[in-house]
């Protein structure tokens, strides 16, 4: 007599070889995309600025000064500048001011005077910055030079409060933004203008891909202006006239390409068991079967009670029982060319966790039933 399981079994697998018979017909479909958005210009990036500074301002939230002591010395160092000298042996402990980092990136082509959008992080005790103000912090790049200076209001999403040791929070207060609240000082050079060519790297490694963007612009533009040079990198000869440079930049970047089916690729999580994959992904002729083995620990106290003129003393002991459980895993026969994500949804009803997949995927890759790289962050 058949089970239900036995019968969920067989409607599963018959589910996994109609798509495993289609997938053998079913044709690749070529992908659209722009060269905007498979490479970038060689030089036209975004650079990350870091300031330290001071938010004051807070509502007794601020960094507690005996255990922060860099905060008490930037405050000196912040009033000297201003002309207070406080008189020695003298210690500060204001509870209204905290030390942040504070961060932000210079987009290419930014200008003396632009304004940048800031993040303001914590790195003392303290316990909210909602409310503070920060006070002009330089931002200085990988060379030390001062590019931008910030300073305003900080906006963080978030609340809390606490009284008679109950606390609530919502959100994390440790951390906030001030939109626009940085100007730009000093201008980064880009060696867009420095000469008649420039390089397109690509996002990913390709050849087909680096074949595609130079076939697009020679097309477009003119036979021989464009050059893959390896699976990366694509060498463009461009105008030499800065407006007509801009121009035909635009007009490049904006070329469709006709991309064949990415590699196949399965990405996993191990942290979290989040698994995601790409439709090239497929499988070879296999077998799987996946038990679920349970340890389950208890203790009980007992107490130990001595004679009555023993001399001894009550003690107390834990006694611990250990049950191992182990499920039988049911084997499942998979056909080749069978779409990974069917197979995966086969699996999870037969009640396979997230980390049993991940176990899963890495014996099949081993076996070299799985068609696919396996990356795991």
């Amino acid at each position: 007599m058949q089970t239900s399981t036995d019968k969920l079994i067989r409607a599963l697998l018959g589910l996994t070889l109609a798509l495993a018979s289609t997938a053998l017909w079913w044709p690749a479909v070529a992908q659209a995309a722009r060269i905007k958005e498979v490479a970038a210009v060689q030089g036209v990036r975004s650079n990350a600025l870091t300031g330290y500074g001071l938010v004051v301002g807070l509502d007794g939230t601020g960094d507690q000064t005996t255990q922060t002591p860099y905060t008490g010395q930037s405050l000196t160092a912040m009033l000297q500048q201003f002309g207070v000298i406080l008189p020695p042996g003298v210690t500060m402990q204001p509870r209204n001011i905290a030390a942040v980092m504070v961060t932000a990136q210079l987009p290419p082509f930014s200008q003396p005077g632009q304004q940048l959008d800031i993040n303001v992080s914590s790195v003392g005790n303290s316990k909210s910055l909602r409310g503070g103000t920060l006070i002009a912090t330089p931002l200085r790049g990988a060379d030390g030079q001062v590019y931008a200076m910030a300073q305003g209001n900080l906006i963080v999403a978030g609340a809390g409060a606490s009284a008679g040791g109950s606390k609530v929070q919502i959100n994390h207060l440790s951390a906030g933004r001030i939109p626009a609240g940085a100007l730009v000082e000093r201008s980064v050079p880009t060696p867009l203008q420095t000469s008649d060519f420039i390089q397109l790297d690509l996002n990913a490694a390709d050849y087909n891909t680096a074949r595609a963007v130079a076939r697009a612009i020679n097309k477009a533009k003119g036979a021989g202006l464009a050059q893959a040079v390896d699976g990366r990198v694509v060498r463009v000869k461009v105008p030499t006239n800065p407006d007509e440079r801009v121009n035909f930049l635009a007009d490049m970047e904006n070329l469709a390409l006709e991309l064949a089916e990415p590699a196949a690729r399965i990405v996993i999580n191990a942290r979290t068991g989040s698994i995601v994959m790409n439709q090239a992904v497929t499988l070879a002729a296999c077998a799987v079967a996946h038990g679920n083995l349970s340890v389950t620990i208890s203790s009980t106290p007992t107490v130990s009670q001595p004679n009555a003129f023993s001399g001894g003393t009550t003690q107390v002991t834990e006694k611990a029982d250990i049950t191992i459980k182990q499920e039988p895993g049911s084997l499942i026969q998979l056909a080749a060319g069978a779409k990974l994500a069917d197979v995966v949804k086969a699996l999870n009803s037969l009640g396979a966790t997230p980390q049993d997949l991940l176990a899963i995927l890495q014996a099949m890759k081993s076996a070299g039933a799985l068609n696919a790289e396996l990356e795991v962050i």
